[in-house]
């Protein structure tokens, strides 16, 4: 699948990246061959294959969340900038709709 240096051009806009003309044809040329790679990706017959998560079969060190008591609350709070019923008041950073 071959790409255009107009669609190459357009990407670029679209990314707002600036390619002088020398550097056009090597990203056109670059951009067609993973093209085709996927093109032969996209013919391979993956119908017995299971779907993965990751390649490597690992145990993860995950554990459970446990709750815990925490026995300095009064000392984390002194140092909050404003409370309100025990809990740090923080400024809004995402405005409602």
């Amino acid at each position: 699948m071959s790409i255009t240096v107009e669609e190459v051009k357009k990407i670029a806009h679209l990314a707002r990246l600036e390619f002088t003309e020398e550097e056009i044809m090597p990203f056109t040329q670059e951009l067609s061959k993973i093209l085709d790679y996927f093109r032969e990706l996209q013919n391979l017959d993956t119908s017995d294959i299971e779907p993965t998560f990751h390649p490597l079969k690992k145990d993860t060190s995950f554990r459970d969340d446990e709750v815990k008591p925490f026995d300095n609350i009064e000392g984390i709070l002194k140092n909050a900038p404003a409370l309100r019923e025990e809990t740090i008041v923080v400024p809004k950073v995402v405005k409602a709709p």
